[in-house]
């Protein structure tokens, strides 16, 4: 029973999104529960070619950011089924 738990866990996390940004939204990149980059979009306003290393620095915190946000979600759904204890491999 546990086990179903576990998988249907693990099919809610591939089906669910969560977004992190930075630069006031102008970059926005979008992950799965199970830490798959799905998207990364980039408003031209970010974009300067004289300043590559800034458009560099937010794309990293957007992903950070975002997956920082799946980690979480992953943890929260997992501890629901194992009371919140810690079994190594499942994350």
């Amino acid at each position: 029973q546990m086990q179903q738990r576990m998988s249907k866990i693990q099919e809610e996390l591939d089906q669910t999104s969560v977004e992190g940004s930075a630069g006031g939204g102008v970059i926005k990149v979008v992950v799965t529960g199970k830490l798959k980059v799905q998207s990364v979009e980039i408003s031209p306003d970010a974009v300067d070619p004289e300043d590559v290393e800034l458009l560099q620095d937010l794309v990293q915190a957007a992903v950070n950011e975002a997956m920082d946000k799946a980690q979480t979600l992953a943890q929260d759904k997992m501890a629901a089924v194992t009371g919140g204890l810690s079994i190594p491999g499942l994350m």
